[in-house]
């Protein structure tokens, strides 16, 4: 088992490969985000959930290099405010509101679906478009109805569900080291 499941990362990881352009194009658009004072907000659900939490930490933070800190935010983190949200309005509703009343125009929204089909991650994004933010997906093979919501889309081609999430993490640390290196760069 263990032989197979590192053939089936080896076999997402050089099909991926071919998102390099749009990775690029990513990194672009979350540094010119944060180098003109706007902000990223993350979402998704489990796995997705935890993926935003650390992605949004390691802007916030730090990721290689000393830094100031720069705003990220899991949508994913506020318990009062997601139980409220989902009590009040649906669960289906607790990042949409969430991005009404952070998101900004100029912002980055970044939405994760292993699925691509999360009905809350959606709406978020559908919100975050009408409101001038850009959206940037991170979906599996499956993602048209992402996609349709995104500026930029990275959808790993495969359906499973951890093949996926090992490369959405890949591609997220990328994510993170490129908008990094733009910041440290223009801070010189």
């Amino acid at each position: 088992m263990i032989a197979e499941r590192m053939a089936e990362h080896e076999a997402v990881l050089q099909g991926t490969k071919a998102l390099e352009p749009l990775l690029a194009a990513a990194g672009s658009m979350v540094s010119e985000a944060l180098l003109t004072g706007h902000k990223i907000l993350f979402c998704g659900n489990g796995g997705s959930a935890a993926d935003a939490q650390h992605m949004a930490a390691e802007i916030m933070g730090r990721f290689q290099a000393e830094r100031e800190p720069y705003p990220a935010l899991a949508l994913t983190v506020d318990t009062s405010v997601l139980t409220a949200i989902g009590n009040d309005y649906g669960y289906e509703a607790v990042f949409a509101r969430q991005v009404r009343g952070l998101g900004r125009e100029g912002d980055v929204l970044v939405g994760i679906s292993t699925s691509g089909t999360s009905r809350n991650v959606l709406a978020a994004l559908a919100v975050a478009k009408k409101m001038g933010l850009k959206c940037l997906g991170f979906s599996g093979a499956k993602s048209e109805q992402m996609a349709s919501f995104c500026d930029i889309c990275l959808a790993v081609p495969s359906t499973v569900t951890a093949r996926i999430q090992e490369m959405h993490i890949m591609m997220g640390h990328i994510l993170c080291e490129i908008a990094e290196t733009a910041i440290v760069r223009q801070k010189k």
